[in-house]
């Protein structure tokens, strides 16, 4: 059996859960997520929901525990939320928003500009001898980190000054430059 598909869910209290079609929907104080759950039995009884497997086939066995921690992790979106932060290392990298459009300054001929999501809440902090660190804030876990790495890919940190685009406590590694 799959450990992390045998764990039960405790559904927390402001979140309702629905089961219908096979499409878990989940409501809570931050938005609504929906998953479609394939070849796995889901029951919902007094708060707590369970995921079974019906054989041993091996593509069930990947299902199991793949679409619990889905499930959990709609259930952690709708009730805390998922955040994102980003550091910008560089001489002149510079970051702003209006609503939802982020304006990157990071190296290049011209100011990258990105469109974001609704669902993702976007923040430019910029204090004085401080990088500049950009804040996504969502319900949906997927979202936050495709974003997060779509920002990530402009410039990525490169390895010898570490300049670039990097997560807030991601540790670097970094390489010797030249033996003098």
């Amino acid at each position: 059996m799959s450990r992390i598909g045998k764990n039960p869910i405790t559904i927390p209290e402001g979140v309702n859960v629905d089961l219908k079609d096979g499409v878990v929907t989940v409501k809570g104080k931050l938005g609504e997520l929906k998953q479609e759950i394939n070849d796995i039995d889901v029951k919902i009884e007094d708060g707590v929901i369970t995921f079974e497997r019906s054989s041993e086939k091996s593509d069930q066995k990947a299902k199991h525990g793949l679409y619990r921690a889905l499930v959990n992790n709609m259930i952690e979106g709708v009730s805390n939320g998922y955040t994102k932060s980003l550091e910008l290392v560089g001489v002149g990298y510079r970051a702003s928003n209006q609503g939802q459009k982020l304006d990157l300054a990071v190296g290049f001929s011209h100011n990258i500009v990105i469109d974001l999501a609704p669902e993702v809440k976007v923040e430019a902090i910029s204090e004085k001898g401080k990088n500049p660190v950009v804040k996504l804030t969502s319900y949906d876990k997927q979202l936050v980190g495709q974003v997060a790495a779509k920002i990530r890919s402009f410039r990525a940190p490169e390895p010898y000054k570490g300049k670039g685009i990097k997560y807030v406590g991601e540790q670097l590694r970094r390489k010797a430059g030249k033996s003098a």
